[in-house]
């Protein structure tokens, strides 16, 4: 589970901005849209949260932050010694040219709260932490901290950290990550914490998109139909039935039809998959139609329709840059309820999401805490701040408003051109 997230100097973010899903107390505070983290002294947090801006206002670059925070936890033991460290700061200015990116991420896993977070720049890890927080009080679990003029660093560990510490910090490279290095080495204690940014956070960037594969396998289950099929017609999409057909592609150079899927099983010649689609009609003999045939929309929604319940399933937190990208706006918004029903979303997986589609923007759909907007200013720095900022009243049309500009997060445009 998601609680916050802070970034400082990365791409567009100069100073600190601070997204949240904790739920703001209100009267709506208590609906589906968000849920109990079982975490004494800790607010309801939110289900999904949407993200507006003009274009360029720095929408990407947050999941951007998130999605370096997560590969450099995965990844950076292994990175090769002497490698750079990805460092992207703010360059508009010549102050922040010269600082440190930082990231802190504070999340839930296996019921217990964490707060994870380092500093670098283009060298080294400057500074790492990890709090854990049993009870109300956190307890600092590990720190490293960068001396320059001794060029050497300052490790402090708790005495709750069990395990070969000595070992994990004398071998973790100063382009590494402690948390990366010591998860590799098989710390126990912090591999929830490594398998968190592994396992549960999942995002997707332009030109990645779900993976189709994922309905497939659930199409092979003995009940994956079961379980497809009712995602599908509560998506309104009419469809009675679903087929699919495997045959081993027959050479290199075999022509795959469109609508059809690779496979590549491990040490065994690729096969095509076709799925075909029965739709209800006047009688039970209607025909199956390829699913080239359907529209984009319904093609999109079966592909990834494995991933959103693989989701739901092991309450996974989504990220997805540009959801509504060929989606119904009528789609999308079935998508997103699926998150805020605890009958589809029982584990509480959470959904965030950049888009321009302000038909979305519903005091029916979000509470004002869920709705967030991104803007840049002239000197080309990002700020991110929620709707509960503003007085809104109760049934305010907020797509007129926000096109209006009242909230921000409008294109900056200049007048004296014409």
């Amino acid at each position: 589970m998601l609680i916050e997230f802070s970034v400082k100097n990365f791409r567009s973010f100069r100073d600190v901005q601070t997204f949240s899903m904790a739920a703001r107390r209100s009267g709506r505070a208590t609906s589906s849209n968000s849920f109990d983290s079982g975490i004494s002294g800790l607010p309801r947090l939110s289900k999904s949260a949407a993200i507006y801006g003009p274009n360029a206002a720095g929408k990407t670059n947050l999941l951007k932050a998130m999605h370096f925070v997560q590969q450099f936890v995965t990844s950076s033991a292994s990175s090769p010694p002497g490698n750079q460290v990805p460092y992207t700061p703010f360059i508009f200015s010549k102050t922040t040219r010269a600082q440190p990116s930082e990231f802190v991420i504070a999340f839930i896993e296996r019921g217990i709260r964490y707060q994870y977070g380092f500093k670098l720049n283009a060298t080294r890890i400057l500074e790492e932490w990890l709090f854990e927080y049993v009870t109300n009080r956190g307890r600092l679990l590990f720190e490293r901290v960068y001396h320059a003029k001794t060029e050497r660093y300052k490790w402090t560990f708790s005495s709750f950290l069990k395990g070969q510490r000595s070992v994990w910090s004398e071998t973790t490279r100063p382009n590494a990550l402690f948390l990366s290095n010591a998860s590799q080495l098989n710390s126990g204690q912090l591999l929830p914490v490594f398998q968190w940014f592994q396992r549960r956070l999942v995002i997707i960037m332009p030109g990645s998109p779900l993976n189709p594969g994922l309905t497939i396998q659930l199409l092979d289950k003995p009940d994956g139909k079961e379980k497809l099929l009712p995602f599908l017609r509560e998506a309104d999409l009419g469809i009675a039935d679903v087929h699919m057909d495997r045959e081993i592609v027959p050479g290199t150079g075999a022509l795959i039809l469109p609508g059809a899927f690779i496979e590549q099983q491990p040490n065994s010649s690729p096969s095509v998959v076709r799925i075909t689609l029965r739709h209800q009609g006047a009688d039970d003999q209607s025909p199956l139609l390829p699913l080239s045939e359907e529209s984009s929309g319904t093609q999109i929604l079966f592909a990834t329709a494995g991933a959103w319940l693989n989701v739901f399933t092991n309450a996974e937190v989504l990220l997805v840059d540009e959801i509504d990208t060929s989606l119904h706006p009528l789609l999308t918004h079935f998508l997103i309820q699926k998150f805020h029903s605890d009958k589809t979303n029982p584990n509480n997986a959470q959904l965030l999401f950049t888009t321009h589609n302000t038909t979305l923007l519903d005091q029916k759909l979000f509470r004002r805490d869920q709705i967030w907007f991104m803007e840049k200013g002239r000197d080309g720095s990002t700020k991110m701040f929620p709707l509960s900022d503003f007085k809104v009243r109760k049934g305010e049309a907020l797509d007129k408003w926000y096109l209006k500009g009242r909230y921000g997060a409008l294109p900056l445009l200049d007048e004296s051109v014409t």
